[in-house]
């Protein structure tokens, strides 16, 4: 009687049945429901406890993308290291390369402007006198290995380019506007011809060579730089064209000087708008320099 009563008072629990192969994977089948639901239901416990730093992640990019906008350029985010480094060097060549080419330039273009009295060689050989300073601004802008992405220091040779600019024009409209009023015609020969030649070809594989480069590296300073090379080169097929049609036509004796205040127009209006759009990026990402 007392083992009856011990067990009634301690009754046996019910065993429960589990299943080993839950109703998903029943009959060799696997649901994908069921197996992903489980692999996601661990995943999203093992994130968490991580959450906060997904959302760091998140905003550390944010901060990267409004950095670009400040402190580097795009082309931090399109080109690799060792490719942005290899553009640097092959600016620092074009530079170099612009830099003896279009100092021989000016000395024959000064020459021919003051022997023919040629408005657009006064304007060329300023124009290349420009183009020397642009690219030794270009150099120093590109010495800096680590500097090669910094917008900080862009926006500097741009701002300096701009004031450049801005005086090499006053000296072309002041010789070109002279030569209008004082009726001066130009003096053509084989010299002049030679010099105007070789100064467009050589100007214009310069542009060339700069603009793709600027594209690469996303560079306002190369492509500004381009931008005085295609000047060069306009200015240098100009004093062919505008001596060819004195040539033949006496009387139109003043396509010389107005070309020269056409371009020297348009070299002031480029600088301008250099300035206006640089120095405010100055102020804003001189906070950002990490690179000097």
């Amino acid at each position: 009687m007392e083992d009856q009563v011990t067990q009634e008072s301690c009754p046996v629990p019910v065993p429960t049945v589990v299943d080993p192969w839950p109703a998903t994977v029943r009959n060799g089948q696997c649901a994908a429901d069921g197996f992903s639901n489980h692999q996601q239901q661990q995943q999203q416990q093992a994130k968490t406890p991580t959450e906060p730093d997904s959302f760091t992640v998140n905003q550390e990019m944010k901060i990267t993308d409004s950095v670009d906008g400040e402190g580097l350029l795009e082309s931090s985010l399109r080109l690799k290291p060792h490719e942005a480094q290899d553009y640097r060097k092959k600016a620092l060549w074009v530079s170099w390369f612009s830099i003896v080419v279009t100092l021989i330039l000016a000395v024959a273009a000064f020459t021919v402007s003051f022997m023919r009295h040629s408005a657009s060689a006064f304007g060329f050989a300023f124009d290349a006198t420009l183009d020397v300073m642009s690219s030794a601004i270009v150099l120093w802008r590109y010495s800096n290995a680590a500097a090669v992405h910094s917008a900080h220091r862009e926006y500097i040779a741009c701002v300096i380019l701009g004031v450049v600019f801005i005086l090499s024009s006053l000296c072309i409209l002041g010789k070109a506007i002279h030569d209008l009023a004082t009726k001066m015609p130009p003096e053509v020969d084989d010299f002049l011809y030679s010099v105007s030649i070789v100064s467009g070809l050589s100007c214009s594989v310069l542009a060339v060579a700069k603009f793709m480069l600027g594209k690469k590296l996303t560079s306002r300073a190369l492509i500004t730089d381009g931008f005085n090379s295609l000047v060069g080169a306009i200015m240098g097929f100009s004093i062919l064209i505008s001596a060819e049609v004195f040539k033949h036509h006496a009387d139109v004796w003043f396509l010389d000087g107005t070309i020269g205040v056409l371009m020297g127009l348009i070299i002031l209006a480029y600088g301008v708008k250099l300035l206006k759009d640089m120095v405010p990026r100055i102020r804003q990402t001189r906070n950002y320099e990490r690179f000097e």
